[in-house]
């Protein structure tokens, strides 16, 4: 597992760059045309780092129903079928002592389940391997370093949580709040008073689109910018900092 950061190919770190150079096999999921870029983007990173004798595996990625309204089911269902093709992957692809690669935005621990899933993987008991994470740059400090933010306040925590609990209303005990995965535009029906929010997407990227202001002033002009921006590029990757005054 390798952390690849936020979308700046100088995301990768020396430790990134040094674990790419050692893999065999690079393990891919194929999300199809719409993140085309994100592919290239890939394909550029191993075209600069990866070893000579390096071969890149593709799997299509199964589908998730979204729509689902047991979301975790869903997810775990999803997973599931994933980690049926790591297993044939890794047992078709590796020799005794091969080394893949599977490449993660932003950093494995950060709201992505590759490591969860290779854990069911190894539980099978189908295939041994030893599975090394390799930290990246999350969208999380890519949106930091772009406000030029420091995300926690003298003694005071900061909460990172999904779009989805968001819209369950502002979590308790917190000032600061960093939303990531939103699907649903939660930041607009935030009721709270004197909130700025500090909003980015591709971050990282040539593509990156910063918006900062008072919520209220400014919720309606990201909803836009979104709806503009998922229609332009097929798909959307945003976070966004929500601070109570």
């Amino acid at each position: 597992m390798i952390g690849i950061g936020a979308g700046d190919p100088e995301h990768l770190t020396l430790q990134a760059l040094a674990a790419i150079r050692r893999v065999d096999v690079f393990l891919v999921f194929d999300k199809g045309a719409a993140k085309g870029d994100l592919a290239g983007l890939r394909a550029e990173l191993l075209a600069r780092h990866a070893g000579a004798h390096h071969r890149v595996v593709e799997a299509a990625d199964p589908e998730r129903d979204r729509a689902a309204a047991a979301y975790e089911a869903a997810v775990v269902d999803w997973q599931d079928r994933r980690a049926e093709i790591y297993a044939r992957l890794i047992a078709d692809e590796l020799d005794d002592d091969g080394v893949a690669g599977i490449l993660v935005w932003g950093d494995p621990a950060i709201y992505d389940g590759t490591l969860r899933i290779l854990e069911r993987v190894a539980g099978r008991g189908e295939v041994a391997f030893r599975v090394e994470s390799v930290p990246g740059i999350s969208s999380v400090q890519a949106l930091a370093a772009a406000h030029r933010l420091v995300l926690n306040r003298v003694g005071r925590p900061f909460l990172v949580t999904t779009g989805r609990r968001l819209a369950q209303g502002w979590p308790p005990g917190v000032d600061d709040v960093v939303v990531m995965l939103d699907a649903v535009d939660a930041h607009a029906g935030v009721t709270e008073p004197d909130v700025d929010i500090y909003w980015g997407a591709y971050l990282g990227t040539p593509d990156e689109v910063l918006v900062v202001g008072d919520l209220r002033e400014v919720a309606d002009e990201i909803s836009r910018r979104r709806v503009e921006l998922r229609a332009r590029r097929g798909w959307i990757m945003d976070t966004y900092l929500l601070r109570r005054r």
